[in-house]
């Protein structure tokens, strides 16, 4: 398990968890918000913050109220987004002196770019650890990422091939269509959560590192 500084912030009248993972040699914060059906401290959170502080990537992770309180179903969107705003904020008083860069696993990363209809104060770009274009089970859309051509900042999209929740027919040309402020990296073989089936040849500890790598490049790119 990641090690890092226990931290809380106040939302809608209460108190969420959040967790500060800072390299000693850390070049940058990403604000990293979970995804719908687990929290911060789910193994891919804390697997990916390893390995960002590893690259010289803090971390800010941050519990929704609904996962805090422990609650099944995630809230309405406007508490879900005040949380990415309040989320913001606090890691920069914790982390003032370091460049700003948020996003998140699936919903997190969601999140995060609908709550950027305001500017997030400070932020660099936004990660989306897996975008969820659109649910399990249901015909692909572009519905959801219609909200991205507001959103004025540098957008990376890290994508597993796999993915039931993002059809790359689907999500390539919303990509393009972002133009120059969007990249996009896929994770050959990986589904939503980034696993590879025994036969791709390629181990999870591989695929993660790839993940990582892809975030700190595109950060030191900013």
């Amino acid at each position: 398990m990641t090690s890092g500084r226990a931290l809380s912030f106040e939302v809608a009248g209460a108190a969420v968890s959040a967790l500060l993972v800072r390299p000693p040699d850390a070049s940058a914060l990403l604000v990293l918000g979970h995804g719908a059906g687990a929290g911060m401290r789910h193994v891919f959170m804390e697997e990916i913050a390893g390995l960002l502080a590893d690259r010289g990537v803090a971390t800010f992770r941050y519990q929704f109220p609904y996962m805090e309180a422990g609650r099944r179903y995630p809230n309405p969107q406007r508490i879900l987004t005040a949380t990415v705003r309040r989320a913001v904020a606090a890691a920069h008083e914790a982390a003032p002196d370091l460049p700003l860069f948020a996003g998140g696993k699936s919903m997190g990363g969601r999140m995060t770019s609908l709550a950027a209809d305001a500017p997030l104060a400070g932020v660099r770009g936004i990660a989306f650890l897996g975008f969820p274009l659109h649910g399990i089970g249901k015909p692909p859309g572009i519905e959801r990422s219609e909200h991205l051509h507001q959103v004025e900042l540098p957008l990376l999209f890290v994508q597993g091939a796999r993915d039931r929740l993002a059809n790359l027919d689907f999500l390539r040309p919303v990509v393009e269509r972002l133009g120059s402020r969007a990249t996009l990296h896929v994770v050959e073989g990986g589904d939503h959560s980034f696993k590879v089936l025994k036969r791709s040849g390629r181990t999870h500890p591989e695929v993660m590192a790839e993940v990582a790598d892809a975030v700190a490049g595109w950060i030191r790119a900013r």
